[in-house]
């Protein structure tokens, strides 16, 4: 059996979307009637619409020159970075 009083009130709330568009769903948020309303939906956020473009924001760029140094060697996977050939050092 359930205990009674542990559980959340579920009741219908209102969405409004960025475009202000409404719709009701069932939710535990606030009290029955409630409005909440979207500053951030999968209409507006970069991640639904389109993705952000990392050129736009310099992202690329600082990846681009924090590693630009950083090789890895097709066949063993191994970091090439900063290695340079000695010839003829026996250590």
């Amino acid at each position: 059996m359930a205990k009674a009083g542990i559980h959340p009130d579920y009741h219908t709330i209102t969405v409004v979307m960025t475009d202000g568009t409404r719709y009701e769903t069932r939710s535990t948020y606030g009290k029955e009637g409630d409005v909440i309303t979207l500053d951030v939906d999968p209409k507006t956020h970069p991640a639904w619409v389109g993705g952000v473009n990392l050129r736009k924001t310099g992202r690329m760029e600082s990846f681009n020159n924090r590693f630009a140094g950083i090789n890895f060697d097709s066949k063993t996977g191994t970091n090439t970075a900063g290695k340079e050939e000695k010839k003829g050092d026996a250590a």
